[in-house]
């Protein structure tokens, strides 16, 4: 990544994407640490975002000095610890907390800080939990996505939008592109629990009915269409190794694959869809989800669900399509006009 020019919003998702795959990745989050505190952002806003990415890639590089120095940055970047978009900073930050020796006192402040945020953000869930089993205490993970479970469905058959039944409650899934907090609780909740060893009890069966909902009108849904998975090119290579099937659905190569994408993105626009893009997609996803409902990832139902589940997280959407001289939204590293852009006319 060059170290003098200013970053673009599409910048940072392309490093999003391929840092990791780099010579490098602890330069690069060195660099954009240094992007943020020279001003290099064209838009100062996501200053924040760009000093979370590095603490990320210093955590998985096993850096955790760097990942605590560059997550604080990141808090201290947004406007306030009070903004939505901190809260994977917070998280990431105590995670980090747990593992510098000595400080779980500080990481557990931080973490519950952020426990009310399990009843009104998606994400939550998913990033408190994380920081929870890193820190030992997937137990207390376990009571405080049960509470918050309890407490949002009693919420809800207080004020009328679902009711307690005496057998279980009814419980409004949310459009399949973006579930509501109660599914990702339980989601959650059923993941934790599971990962204890403990039984499976009634709010855990809720999990996996409401799971089977979201797969079956994800799949009604995207009956004729494609489900916008991308699969980056080494996740490309793995997913077909593994399951050769899905060769007939996303291509039997990377550039088909890219290909099937960059049409059925022109499509949709020329049908009139605005806000488009992709959805980055993993194998050890799939796998871990196909488990999860004890089916085959070749399966439509199962990769249709796969897809409504990637697709409710905001930090797996590449929009499209970038500007013809921008960076591809593949992360091949080459402008749009030379790589993909060609592919809808082939």
């Amino acid at each position: 990544m060059p170290t003098r020019d200013v970053l673009t919003k599409a910048d940072l998702a392309e490093l999003r994407r391929s840092a990791l795959g780099t010579a490098n990745p602890l330069g690069v989050a060195a660099d954009l640490a240094e992007a943020a505190e020279q001003g290099r952002l064209e838009d100062p806003d996501d200053a924040g975002d760009a000093l979370t990415l590095a603490a990320e890639i210093a955590e998985i590089r096993a850096r955790p000095e760097a990942a605590l120095r560059y997550a604080e940055q990141a808090v201290a970047a947004y406007p306030s610890a009070d903004d939505p978009r901190a809260g994977f900073a917070r998280a990431l930050r105590a995670r980090s907390l747990f593992g510098a020796g000595g400080r779980d006192d500080e990481a557990m402040a931080e973490l519950t800080a952020l426990r009310p945020l399990l009843l009104t953000q998606p994400d939550a869930p998913a990033y408190v939990s994380a920081a929870l089993d890193a820190g030992g205490r997937s137990a207390i993970a376990e009571t405080w996505l049960s509470e918050a479970v309890d407490s949002v469905l009693s919420e809800r058959a207080t004020a009328g939008a679902s009711a307690i039944t005496a057998t279980e409650p009814v419980v409004d899934l949310g459009p399949p592109d973006a579930p509501g907090v109660t599914f990702f609780l339980l989601q959650q909740r059923h993941r934790v629990r599971r990962n204890l060893n403990l039984p499976h009890d009634r709010q855990d069966d809720l999990a996996d009915r409401l799971e089977t909902q979201l797969v079956r009108r994800a799949g009604e849904r995207r009956d004729a269409e494609s489900d916008l998975l991308f699969w980056p090119r080494a996740e490309f290579d793995t997913l077909i190794s593994e399951h050769p099937a899905l060769a007939e659905v996303y291509g039997p190569d990377w550039d088909a694959h890219r290909g099937r994408l960059e049409k059925e993105l022109v499509r949709l626009r020329s049908a009139g869809q605005a806000g488009l893009g992709v959805f980055g997609a993993t194998v050890a996803g799939l796998n871990a989800f196909a488990g999860r409902r004890d089916g085959d990832p070749t399966d439509a139902g199962v990769r249709a669900g796969y897809a409504a589940e990637v697709s409710a997280r905001p930090s797996a959407r590449i929009p499209w399509p970038p500007e013809r001289n921008d960076t591809c939204w593949c992360g091949s590293g080459l402008k749009y006009k030379k790589d993909c852009l060609p592919r809808s006319r082939s």
